[in-house]
């Protein structure tokens, strides 16, 4: 049976950062828990199958092996080997490389007569997206990172092969998260010309709690339903470790921001976005009272 994405199986985009896909994690998890759906076989499948999506996308690494074996398993139509030459290298070529298995003799157009001679591209394999998880504290400072990611490389029998490669790149000091930098010729090899790029892409992560929405950085706020709802103060941490006192205003929606000039990472503004606390378990005290505001219809 063919994986299933594990993005839809969250229910996140591509896109979505460790903090989001956790998020969504566990609003699965709790959904499908076994302790929650007794003697319920399907619960059980669903939350296996959510914690198998969680693993193989849960970090920036996890995220970059999962879509370099998608991109293998599409380049070999889901074939086993990471080695291939001889019969079908054409096909092969095609998926990969945009067509790049030419006639090498006749007439290319199927005709009989010559064709005008055209001045043709070198062709070229494939670029690589790859992502680079740096802390703040790495982001501000710079320096030089080394990353892995699996290429398709030509070996000395013109065979194509899967290899893993480590390559360094320096990261200058204050990079802006979702820097792309083009590194030539270090992507897929083409076995009649030139190697494709990597597209290095900086992720700067700042923990549990905080993403970024383009390029602003956004900190939840755990926020209780009574305060959203009647208005009052929550403490706050901000990246800068300084503490504050939020102001809610009364009628508050999850979801709502404020936002905080210079308070995001190297100068950037910061926004802080409410949202529900999560509880493990509630207090009998807890549940009363939700009893009785459910009573009251809220």
């Amino acid at each position: 049976m063919a994986q299933q994405d594990p993005y839809s199986v969250l229910g996140v985009g591509r896109n979505s950062s460790d903090v989001e896909i956790k998020r969504a994690f566990r609003k699965k998890a709790r959904q499908y828990h076994p302790d929650r759906n007794p003697d319920d076989a399907s619960a059980e499948a669903k939350f296996k199958e959510v914690q198998a999506a969680y693993e193989s996308i849960a970090t920036a690494k996890d995220r970059n092996e999962f879509e370099q074996q998608q991109r293998m398993s599409s380049m070999f139509g889901g074939g086993g080997g990471a080695s291939f030459g001889g019969g079908g290298m054409e096909d092969i070529l095609g998926q990969m490389f945009g067509g790049g298995g030419r006639p090498r003799g006749g007439n290319p157009f199927g005709g009989m007569g010559q064709q005008p001679r055209q001045r043709q591209r070198r062709p070229k394999g494939s670029d690589i997206g790859v992502s680079l998880d740096l802390t703040t504290e790495e982001a501000e400072k710079g320096g030089v990172f080394s990353f892995s990611f699996k290429r398709l490389k030509q070996n000395q029998l013109g065979k194509m092969e899967a290899t893993s490669t480590t390559l360094r790149t320096s990261v200058k000091a204050g990079i802006k998260h979702g820097t792309t930098t083009r590194m030539k010729g270090q992507g897929h090899d083409h076995p009649e010309g030139d190697a494709g790029d990597v597209m290095l892409t900086i992720r700067i992560q700042f923990g549990e709690g905080r993403f970024w929405d383009g390029e602003v950085l956004v900190q939840e706020v755990p926020t209780p339903f009574s305060t959203l709802m009647l208005g009052g103060k929550v403490k706050v941490t901000l990246p800068s470790n300084k503490k504050i006192m939020l102001s809610v205003a009364p009628e508050t929606l999850v979801g709502d921001r404020q936002r905080i000039a210079g308070a995001g990472y190297d100068g950037g503004d910061l926004e802080l976005e409410f949202v529900l606390p999560d509880y493990d378990e509630l207090t009998p005290q807890q549940k009363q009272a939700l009893e009785t505001l459910k009573d009251a219809g809220l």
